[in-house]
C-alpha cells in the first residue's frame, strides 16, 4: 500500500467536503491556518479541532466554530486532517475511524505506519506524508 495512493487522494480532494482540521488554532502563522484557509477556498467546510476549545465556548477559526475532540463535533466528517507531531498523530488516525470519518490525511511530514495500517484496514483511505496544496498543485 502506498501512503500517497492517488485515488484515495482524489476521493479526499474531490468527493469530500467537510475536513476536520486537528491542531488548528487562530495563529495565522502555522501551517493549519493556511491549509484551512487554501481549503476553504476550495469550497470545504473546515472544522478546528483543538483543546482550547474546551474551555473556551467562543472558540471559531476562520469563521467556523471549534470542538475539544472529534467525538464532540455534532455532524459528520468526511475527511480527518492532521496537523500533530508523528508520535502523537496516530491517536486522531483511531478516533477519525471511531467517529466514523471518511477518510485521513496526515500531513507532510507526519508519518505513523501502524496507524496507517489500522487506517486502511478499517476500511478508511488515509493519505500520509503530503499536503493537498501539494497534491492539487500536482493536478493543475
Amino acid at each position: 500500500m502506498t501512503w500517497q495512493d492517488p485515488e484515495s487522494i482524489r476521493y479526499m480532494l474531490d468527493d469530500c467536503e467537510v475536513w476536520a482540521v486537528v491542531g488548528l488554532s487562530g495563529d495565522r502563522n502555522r501551517t493549519a491556518y493556511s491549509i484551512a484557509s487554501l481549503l476553504q477556498q476550495r469550497g470545504k467546510r473546515i472544522v478546528p479541532i483543538h483543546p482550547a476549545a474546551a474551555t473556551d465556548e467562543g472558540f471559531e477559526v476562520l469563521g467556523e466554530k471549534g470542538y475539544a475532540t472529534l467525538a464532540d463535533v455534532p455532524f459528520p466528517i468526511d475527511v480527518v486532517d492532521v496537523f500533530r507531531r508523528s508520535e502523537a498523530a496516530g491517536e486522531f488516525a483511531d478516533q477519525a475511524v471511531a467517529v466514523g470519518a471518511k477518510a485521513v490525511w496526515f500531513q507532510l511530514g507526519v508519518i505513523d505506519a501502524a496507524a496507517f495500517e489500522r487506517t486502511v484496514a478499517a476500511g478508511v483511505p488515509m493519505a500520509m506524508d503530503t499536503c493537498p496544496a501539494i497534491e492539487w498543485r500536482r493536478r493543475a
